[in-house]
């Protein structure tokens, strides 16, 4: 393995992270409810992105950053965390994980076509080509998991659900662009990350004002089991992993790093396996292969 792997080595990193920071989640939202969930858990990883960006830079926030590195970044936020997020749990609520995590998947191919149109990026046949076996590997691993939950939810708003999930999946990719656009020139990771966190809690806090439901926010984190998993997903999640996320999105294109990133489906199966006790299928099983095979391709096209 070497340095130029380091892109890929993050991406990969960043999968294992948010498939920690899904469980913890899954946790607190039975408990507190997807709104009160989205705030709390972007305001906690504010506070751990502060404090890290005291420590190593000296100040709480990049002040002495460009106006239009601020607007890139805060458009990255609003639109990658507070409006992305909005769209997935609403997905969730009419179309279950199943599906939603299936649509998701499509996140690395609306990523490398954003990037191809406005950064000029280009994938050789043999990176695209893994790329989509990748991508339709974690669509056979996600759609080998329906649940029966899920299939009784069918009927109930499923277009507006399927067009929540794309919006979604659009956000998240937009995200990637955005992302990387405000990174350029070797702008600092910590302080991106700081700056789209910010713009998303802002945005979070502010719409539940408009909403009337701030009274309310306290509560609920009266439970202790919910405060330790809001704040577990919070530290895996926006903190770490969106960290390496932008390291990944910074040392590889963007096309590679989100297809890599978008592997966590492929790491909770085997968590399905022996804590829930779900059968893997032969399904499942062609899919986990046809994932590996399309990472391994990535990794062997970057090779010097």
């Amino acid at each position: 393995m070497t340095a130029a792997h380091w892109g890929e080595i993050t991406a990969l990193a960043t999968a294992v992270l948010w498939t920690m920071s899904y469980l913890q989640f899954t946790v607190a939202v039975r408990l507190i409810g997807a709104s009160l969930l989205n705030r709390t858990r972007l305001t906690v990883a504010l506070a751990f992105l502060i404090l890290a960006h005291l420590i190593v830079h000296g100040t709480p926030f990049p002040l002495d950053a460009e106006a239009a590195r601020w607007g890139w970044l805060i458009l990255s936020g609003v639109i990658g965390f507070a409006i992305s997020d909005a769209l997935l749990f609403r997905s969730l609520l009419y179309l279950g994980a199943h599906r939603t995590s299936l649509l998701m998947a499509l996140t690395p191919v609306a990523s490398a076509l954003l990037a191809w149109g406005t950064l000029g990026e280009q994938l050789t046949a043999i990176q695209a080509t893994a790329a989509l076996v990748t991508v339709g590997g974690i669509a056979l691993v996600v759609s080998a998991r329906p649940s029966d939950r899920e299939a009784a939810k069918t009927g109930r708003r499923t277009s507006f659900g399927i067009l929540c999930a794309l919006g979604a999946m659009v956000a998240q990719s937009l995200r990637y662009i955005l992302s990387k656009e405000g990174m350029s020139g070797g702008f600092p990771i910590l302080s991106t990350n700081v700056i789209q966190i910010l713009a998303a809690t802002v945005a979070m806090w502010v719409m539940a004002a408009f909403r009337g439901t701030i009274r309310g926010s306290i509560a609920p984190l009266r439970d202790r089991t919910a405060i330790l998993s809001t704040v577990g997903g919070a530290f895996t999640g926006p903190f770490l992993g969106v960290s390496f996320s932008l390291v990944a999105l910074y040392a590889a294109p963007v096309g590679i790093a989100s297809t890599l990133m978008a592997l966590t489906p492929v790491l909770l199966l085997p968590i399905s396996r022996f804590v829930f006790k779900e059968r893997i299928t032969l399904r499942a099983v062609i899919g986990t292969a046809l994932v590996v095979g399309g990472v391994a391709i990535l990794f062997l096209v970057r090779a010097p």
